[in-house]
């Protein structure tokens, strides 16, 4: 089928600015069997195809499809399935929306009861609701609530004592199993290792319903016009639950997987190679992933500087030890495969910066694998240099700004809080930058992460970092094609170009003509996958 969309603005991002892309928008777009088929001239489209169905966009805006630069596509799922406590202000909201949730869900002792979203920042006691606190909800049913970052969580003593957790057991490497005040009894806090301890203990009382949450992992991308998310950090059952989506036609968009290599990732890649040479139904696998850090706001992302306030000379904690780092990058480069990093504070970007020019020395590879830094919260300008020398990516959750701003400055100091997020420094060494929203950590809103890049502003209405603010066209091309050049997908997505797929949004209006300040209200309204809508509200 083909499809003229003629009459608006059409944002092709393949310019070079936004004055050209202003400038020399075409006038319409021609859409044939799933891919872009011409661009420009309307009457020479309309001779291209005399019978083409035609789209009058009415002045609203036609751009390339938001591509997800990093997120948690399988989790998303999960989450959408546990209590949704993102808005609790307080303990006393916590408790009242378990009870309601477990009410609802009919929960008996044999099961779990799973939370998700809570923010201690955010909530009037300024704490973390440990055992103290879920006790009160119960004591016999397993709770397990995690934090908004996904890098700590609260259990109550249902749930440490499924786990096996007492006074004697000691922290594990890579996290903390938080203590009441003057014991080492477990106050039910966990953070990065400890909260796995719990998780793996629960993991085969938990019973979620497959369809319901397959059918929750796609529908907010899709609400939010994006075509192409990331799985990150997959597992063995991670990777089985979308090929058993693809399998059965629930797919509408791309998913691109990266095993965790310390979750059996090479054991993975090796039966699954198929998916490392392209999409089979939407599904392939990019590389690997690593986590070498936790979480700033959480104050467990690996520091080189102490934290401002709390334990004096406190910088958070690696998750491994160097030489299990610098291993694991080398089985990635050595296999000639990308690798994806998490790293939160300057000391995880560090190791990591350190380990891959020790991996590329070692296997003596040429070819540009494309390593991505994940988050680059605190990362230095010096190491920024090195991303540079290395063709290194930077993955930005620039969302930051505006969800922790305040809270960094206040762990960090002006200095180090001003330069979180440091978009701008990227750009300016010629460093590859797109921006992911870490979904579900928050919703997969491009728009919101282009309005936190050209503003900087905080929840407090805070300026935070002038100087790393950006263009309206440079944050936009962060979501489209520079994001599309993570996945070696710039030649088939991220522009409307003849000969790319027609992975399409429309907006109500364009961002390039919006006030800066408005770019976070301009709403998607429908969302287009090779050629098909997928979602909309017209």
């Amino acid at each position: 089928m083909e499809k003229i969309y003629y009459n608006g603005k059409i944002l092709t991002m393949h310019h070079k600015s936004g004055q050209e892309a202003v400038e020399q928008a075409p006038e319409a777009v021609l859409v044939k069997d799933g891919i872009i088929a011409g661009v420009g001239d309307i009457r020479k489209l309309l001779e291209m195809a005399p019978g083409a169905a035609k789209y009058d966009l009415e002045g609203k805006c036609l751009m390339p499809a938001f591509i997800d630069a990093h997120s948690h596509f399988v989790m998303n799922g999960q989450m959408a399935l546990c209590a949704d406590l993102s808005a609790c202000e307080s303990y006393e909201d916590i408790i009242h929306t378990l009870k309601v949730y477990m009410k609802k869900e009919n929960m008996k002792e044999n099961q779990v009861v799973l939370g998700f979203g809570y923010d201690h920042n955010f909530l009037k006691e300024g704490g973390q609701p440990d055992k103290r606190i879920l006790d009160q909800v119960s004591t016999k049913i397993p709770i397990l609530i995690l934090h908004i970052s996904a890098h700590l969580a609260c259990a109550n003593s249902a749930a440490l004592a499924l786990a096996q957790i007492t006074a004697s057991t000691p922290d594990p490497a890579g996290g903390v199993i938080g203590r009441l005040p003057g014991s080492m009894e477990p106050s039910g806090y966990l953070e990065e290792a400890g909260m796995q301890m719990v998780q793996t203990a629960i993991a085969p009382m938990i019973k979620a319903d497959p369809v319901k949450m397959m059918d929750q992992m796609q529908k907010i991308y899709l609400e939010n016009g994006v075509t192409t998310a990331q799985d990150g950090a997959s597992t063995a059952q991670d990777l089985q639950m979308l090929k058993q989506m693809a399998d059965t036609h629930r797919l509408v968009m791309d998913v691109v997987a990266y095993p965790l290599l310390p979750a059996g990732g090479q054991k993975i890649v090796s039966e699954n190679l198929q998916l490392c040479k392209g999409y089979k139904d939407h599904v392939k696998i990019g590389g690997y992933k690593l986590v070498l850090d936790g979480s700033p706001q959480g104050r467990s992302a690996w520091m080189s500087e102490p934290y401002l306030g709390g334990d004096e000379g406190y910088c958070g904690y690696p998750w491994m030890e160097d030489a299990e780092v610098e291993k694991y990058v080398q089985c990635a480069v050595s296999e000639h495969r990308q690798i994806l990093a998490h790293c939160n504070g300057d000391a995880a970007s560090e190791q990591f910066l350190n380990a891959y020019e020790k991996a590329l020395e070692a296997a003596q590879v040429k070819d540009d694998l494309r390593p991505v830094m994940i988050h680059c919260q605190t990362v230095r300008n010096d190491q920024l240099d090195r991303m540079a020398r290395l063709h290194m990516i930077a993955s930005v959750f620039v969302g930051h700004v505006w969800y922790w701003g305040d809270v960094h400055k206040k762990n960090f100091g002006e200095k180090r809080g001003n330069h979180i997020s440091p978009v701008k420094d990227a750009l300016t060494r010629g460093i590859h930058v797109n921006f992911h929203q870490d979904t579900p950590v928050t919703k997969p809103d491009m728009l919101h992460s282009v309005w936190c890049a050209v503003n900087r502003i905080s929840r407090s209405k805070d300026l935070i970092g002038a100087d790393q603010k950006i263009p309206v066209y440079d944050a936009l091309r962060a979501v489209t094609i520079e994001a599309a050049y993570e996945y070696f997908e710039e030649d088939s997505k991220g522009t409307i170009e003849v000969g790319k797929r027609a992975d399409l949004v429309i907006l109500d209006q364009s961002p390039m003509e919006t006030e800066a300040m408005k770019i976070r209200e301009v709403k998607v309204l429908e969302t287009i996958k090779d050629g098909k809508t997928v979602f909309s509200i017209l």
